[in-house]
């Protein structure tokens, strides 16, 4: 991995999530999550006659890609991972991976207003920048109550109501249009015993909101079970409760919702055989090394041969 590609994302639980995949040398794979390019680097040391698709929306990505044949780039939201499939001719692959964190990159470049770091940066905290909806188009037009909703779903902020209220007595006066704006808007709710936490939350709950991250992903992950093969693994490190709990509930049930389908007797029926009963998370030394890793969890699943699933149908 060469210097500038380490500056640009450190992928957390490295090893951990392409050991998951079983990688086959003549496999098909997707990396839907390209980023900085470290877990597509280690799929493709893996591979020999196989391939790899990967997906991300940010042009930044592009500057990561090296010149390899078994590589295809989507330069798309991996939301549509199965319609880019079908376009390149592939119906069915050999494992999935998905890192949903995002860049080390979007949060040390101040012009993509990803961090609070940079109080003169606007409000932005597109992934794409082909998107029309901004941080600021958030703040300044959303209604109280769905901004009461983002920060609560999302940010699991508790003065969610207090924090929205304010907001839209401020840009009553002024717009809110940087870092700072916002952080003065709000500067009377933040605690200072905790400070840096109450705003990484209130940056990710309009991170998710703008990116539309969580639709993103429950359309992603029901798409997981026409395209992976029997015996294909899933594998998806997530950074936040919600995500991890649709990931959880998806590979526990076979779908997003997380509603228990049972056979005649009884029995739970899903396409997928969990790996991981408890998600894997990293050690010590890797938080030492990587503090963004901190909250990775990695849960692993594999797709179950049909066969299977019309036995557990049918018993």
């Amino acid at each position: 991995m060469t210097d500038s590609i380490t500056v640009y994302h450190v992928p957390a639980l490295l090893r951990e999530s392409i050991e998951a995949l079983n990688i086959k040398a003549n496999g098909i794979y997707v990396d839907a999550t390209y980023g900085g390019g470290g877990h597509s680097r280690e799929i493709l040391s893996r591979l020999k006659d196989g391939k790899l698709v990967a997906f991300d929306r940010d042009t930044d990505a592009e500057k990561n890609l090296p010149e390899d044949r078994r590589l295809i780039f989507v330069k798309n939201n991996f939301r549509f991972m199965r319609n880019f499939l079908r376009y390149y001719g592939i119906g069915k692959v050999d494992g999935i991976l998905a890192d949903l964190g995002v860049s080390s990159h979007h949060f040390d470049d101040s012009e993509r207003g990803f961090s609070f770091r940079f109080p003169d940066a606007p409000l932005d905290m597109r992934m794409g920048q082909d998107s029309e909806l901004t941080a600021r188009t958030v703040l300044n037009t959303y209604p109280q109550d769905r901004l009461e909703h983002v920060f609560l779903e999302y940010g699991e902020i508790r003065q969610a109501r207090k924090l929205a209220k304010a907001l839209v007595e401020y840009r009553e006066r002024q717009q809110l249009v940087t870092v700072a704006g916002l952080i003065g808007a709000i500067g009377h709710l933040v605690p200072k015993q905790d400070e840096k936490q109450f705003l990484a939350r209130l940056f990710q709950s309009l991170r998710m909101e703008v990116n539309r991250e969580t639709a993103s992903l429950k359309h992603f992950l029901e798409q997981t079970v026409d395209v992976l093969n029997a015996g294909g693994r899933l594998a998806v490190i997530s950074y936040h409760s919600l995500e991890d709990r649709t990931v959880k509930n998806f590979i526990r049930t076979g779908n997003v919702g997380g509603r228990r389908t049972a056979d005649f007797f009884g029995n739970a029926v899903s396409p997928f055989t969990v790996i991981t009963k408890k998600a894997i998370v990293p050690d010590s030394d890797e938080i030492r090394l990587n503090s963004r890793s901190r909250s990775a969890k990695l849960r692993i699943a594999e797709r179950k041969h049909e066969n299977i699933e019309a036995n557990n149908g049918n018993r």
